[in-house]
């Protein structure tokens, strides 16, 4: 097979390059690829037939392909009023804005809820309405609207509660604003039934909405409503003789939020990342801009440098600190303030990572048991485990045991807390399913993510209901394969190649970054760098020639750190996705290594 080659169907079922079990434990599969799309994807926009390939094996057809490599609003916005209730929830909001009421914004404490929460805040003031925000504590509130916050606000003299990424199964603490406020709830969350008995409720993922855009987070139903907002103050006249305020420049929350909560960067939702991240790049907001310092993150913003540098942070404020710390940074206007309201949360999310730690051992050898007990879905408690960080070890256990997994810290008899899911299992349809039969106290979520509560007695009931409920989980395999592009040489592996991929970003979800094999490659030289020196890095020698420079992150410890560290000029097969650097106006290649195996 010829260097970046993709398989057609037939061919498949082999294992890339015989590896069958890896470093890791997993086997290296091929990414199925329809050879004729490619190729007419590649002659139709006129660009190298790697890329036609590389589009082909993600679905994407010839007709659709330069709406993927160039997605345009423009062409992917589809009109607000596709989502229900969106006419009446945007009529309520120009009617406040053209009074001057006072509106609250009651939002979640996550990435999504923040940057959704910071939109809402930002669109109604920049109107000149008087909009004040509300984050619960996660700790003595818990997740969603109650019904001593929404009575507090309305006493506040709120007249308009509007919910942003919660609010779907609020029904009975939303009624403490009966009488008192109207409320308008944007959500994207699962639905259990009828949507709250409140003004209006947006949300793609009601039951009765048939938008079709159910893989929206928060951000993107808030960017909408204001996108509707707007159209519904200009049709009544209200921007004449004044200038309507830019709603593009507030994609740069609606990208952060997008990639945090591990949304599909397809069709509409690439459009808003991609304009996101260029409004990002122009650092234009104190506080993302001040965020992207205290993470070190000096190129021009990736989806990666959402996921993993200010996701983390923004995170941090609602899983072990100040709940609205982060949405308040993203609102701050001065740069010195929002300088420092960054560093808290810097060092709010290195606390976070030291109570990880705490509970991730326990957490792994407790799940190891739950394997080797054969449950297809891992339900893991511990005393006192604080639910800040059980949802991030909830991800680390489902990526090590590729299992739908939860993970609750138990006080006073009641466990509180998040679960993760794999590709094709909906967890939050299971949650919802088993709060509604009693075993859970609270429950919610969607298909890769939830949120949950139940009585400590009820965890034997529980973990069966949700082992029937997601047996074909145990037909997984014990690491989730590793699925290949194409294999290269080291030779092959050139800067040229590595821009031609990078036309695909953003990637994330839904469009994974390609990932390519790079056959028997000799480790030349292998150090450790970084915070306790846990990334590798690496210099590359080819059997056939050519250079090549390496990282392996998050390699402090493990079977593939310690094939890498001890290759000592061995050939090994490396697996890895390939990255374009520039430094002093020159373009390198590096490899960034995600498995290997002995050649």
């Amino acid at each position: 097979m010829p260097d970046t080659g993709l398989l057609d169907a037939e061919a498949a079922s082999e294992a890339v390059l015989g590896v069958s079990r890896s470093a890791t434990g997993r086997r290296w599969v091929w990414r199925e690829a329809d050879a004729r799309t490619g190729l007419a994807i590649a002659q139709r926009l006129e660009v190298p037939e790697l890329v036609g390939r590389l589009l082909a094996a993600r679905g994407v057809g010839v007709e659709l392909a330069q709406d993927f490599l160039e997605p345009r609003l423009r062409a992917l916005m589809p009109d607000p009023s596709c989502l229900r209730d969106m006419d009446p929830a945007a009529e309520r909001l120009a009617k406040a804005v053209r009074a001057g009421e006072h509106v609250a914004i009651f939002a979640d404490y996550d990435a999504d809820g923040a940057c959704a929460g910071a939109l809402m805040t930002k669109v109604l003031r920049d109107l000149g309405a008087r909009a004040t925000h509300y984050v619960p504590d996660r700790i003595k509130e818990g997740y969603g609207p109650n019904a001593p916050a929404i009575a507090a606000l309305c006493e506040a003299g709120a007249t308009l509660v509007v919910c942003v990424d919660c609010g779907i199964a609020a029904h009975q603490a939303l009624e403490a604003a009966r009488g008192r406020a109207d409320v308008v709830v944007l959500d994207h969350h699962k639905a259990e039934g009828p949507p709250p008995a409140v003004l209006a409720t947006v949300n793609p993922n009601r039951l009765d909405c048939d938008s079709g855009l159910r893989t929206l987070c928060a951000g993107a139903v808030c960017f909408m409503a204001a996108v509707a907002l707007h159209r519904t103050l200009r049709r009544s006249g209200f921007f004449e003789g004044r200038a309507e305020p830019p709603l593009l420049d507030l994609l740069d929350l609606v990208a952060i939020a997008t990639v945090c909560d591990v949304m599909p960067l397809t069709g509409l939702n690439r459009a808003l990342v991609s304009q996101g991240l260029r409004v990002m790049a122009r650092r234009g907001r104190p506080g993302v801009a001040a965020l992207l310092e205290v993470a070190g993150v000096k190129d021009i913003p990736t989806a990666h440098s959402l996921g993993f540098g200010l996701g983390p942070r923004i995170n941090a404020s609602g899983r072990i600190g100040e709940s609205d710390l982060a949405l308040r940074l993203l609102l701050e206007t001065d740069p010195l303030e929002a300088r420092a309201m960054a560093e808290r949360l810097d060092t709010t999310n290195r606390r976070r990572q030291e109570v990880e730690a705490e509970v991730m051992g326990t957490a792994l050898s407790m799940a190891e048991q739950a394997v080797a007990a054969g449950h297809p879905v891992l339900l893991i408690c511990g005393e006192g485990w604080h639910p800040g960080v059980v949802g991030i070890v909830a991800g680390r256990v489902k990526e090590k045991f590729n299992r739908p997994t939860l993970v609750a810290g138990v006080s006073n008899g009641l466990a509180k807390g998040s679960g993760r899911s794999v590709p094709g299992i909906d967890l939050g349809a299971a949650i919802i399913a088993a709060r509604q039969a009693g075993l859970l106290e609270t429950g919610g979520g969607h298909a890769m993510a939830a949120g949950f509560g139940f009585r400590a007695e009820k965890r034997e009931a529980l973990q069966a209901f949700l082992n029937e409920r997601l047996a074909r989980a145990s037909e997984l395999p014990d690491a989730a394969a590793l699925v290949v592009e194409g294999t290269l040489s080291v030779a092959a592996a050139s800067a040229a190649l590595a821009e031609q991929v990078g036309r695909l970003a953003p990637f994330g979800t839904g469009n994974e970054e390609p990932v390519f094999a790079l056959r028997r490659a000799r480790v030349v030289r292998a150090d450790r760098v970084g915070k306790e020196g846990a990334t590798i890095r690496m210099f590359l020698e080819g059997e056939g020639g050519g250079r090549l420079k390496a990282v392996c992150f998050r390699a402090k410890e493990g079977p593939l750190a310690e094939l890498l560290l001890g290759a000592r000029g061995m050939p090994l097969h490396l697996c890895g996705t390939l990255r374009a650097e520039s430094w002093n106006g020159e373009v390198s290649t590096c490899l960034h290594v995600q498995d290997a195996a002995p050649a």
